[in-house]
């Protein structure tokens, strides 16, 4: 069972809704955690709120918030400076609002050239570049690998293996269910070469669409059902298994997903919660 303490809603759920509603729905779902985003069409990251409305929000609405969802092409060499000083910017706005972790999203682009001896140098790098900032300020840095064919980092063990070797204790990964099952990871291979305590953060979402696997993208994203084919279960399973105990957030894009009414949406996440825990 995963317990409502421990599960968080990604705002992507519902980007039309403005920030306090968000926080208010999700209240009124019994949940208390949520995760902040850089890139919904239209809006800031707190809407143009002051640092310090959104805490007297998170009060009133006794919210924590758990990630700022994310820093892009965080491992292309060509974009550190531009990473570095956005990272700054991040994390003043997280210390600002209590948020205790910025997400780093690898480039993912088809003309992307880079062996994969080159990605690792330079995944490395940027992890070595942003330590300093991260360890100064007692943030932590959640690099997402992503499992389209395209991206740069699409394995939870090469991630592992680029933070070992940034010997920076101020990372962790984000293990996200869509991405692993279109990732290059099978569970055998994680149970025998990667250790959990380097998962910081789950990721959530389900997929229903007959077309072939290798055409899934974000917009097939939906809440998790019977009809899900990630195996999302199987994967919440051996996360049990393996000592996970940290949080699971909800993360669909799915335009019929953001689409639903207050009322809908809150029926929808309370299936999603009751399937994975029956």
């Amino acid at each position: 069972m995963i317990e409502n303490s421990r599960i968080s809603l990604n705002r992507i759920i519902c980007p039309s809704l403005e920030l306090e509603n968000f926080f208010k729905l999700t209240a009124e779902l019994g949940l208390q955690k949520v995760e902040l985003r850089n890139d919904l069409p239209g809006r800031g990251i707190i809407d143009g709120k002051a640092p310090s409305e959104v805490n007297d929000l998170c009060r009133k609405y006794n919210i924590r918030i758990l990630t700022i969802n994310a820093l892009q092409k965080f491992n292309l060499a060509e974009n550190r400076s531009k990473a570095v000083d956005e990272l700054k910017e991040l994390i003043n706005l997280a210390l600002a609002i209590d948020c205790p972790a910025i997400v780093l999203c690898p480039n993912n682009d088809t003309e992307d050239r880079r062996d994969p001896e080159t990605i690792f140098k330079e995944t490395v790098a940027a992890l070595k570049s942003f330590a300093p900032l991260f360890e100064g300020s007692g943030l932590q840095g959640y690099v997402e690998p992503l499992g389209f064919a395209e991206s740069s980092i699409s394995s939870l063990i090469t991630a592992m293996q680029a933070i070992q070797e940034s010997s920076s204790p101020n990372y962790r990964i984000v293990h996200d269910t869509f991405h692993h099952y279109l990732g290059p990871d099978n569970l055998d291979q994680l149970k025998r070469d990667y250790d959990i305590s380097y998962t910081g953060l789950v990721h959530m979402s389900g997929v229903e669409s007959a077309i072939p696997r290798l055409k899934f993208r974000d917009e097939h994203r939906v809440m998790i059902t019977a009809a899900d084919r990630l195996k999302n279960l199987d994967q919440i399973a051996w996360l049990k298994e393996c000592g996970y105990r940290d949080d699971f957030s909800f993360e669909p894009f799915a335009r019929e997903v953001q689409n639903l009414n207050a009322v809908e949406l809150k029926l929808a996440v309370r299936r999603s919660i009751d399937f994975i825990n029956r």
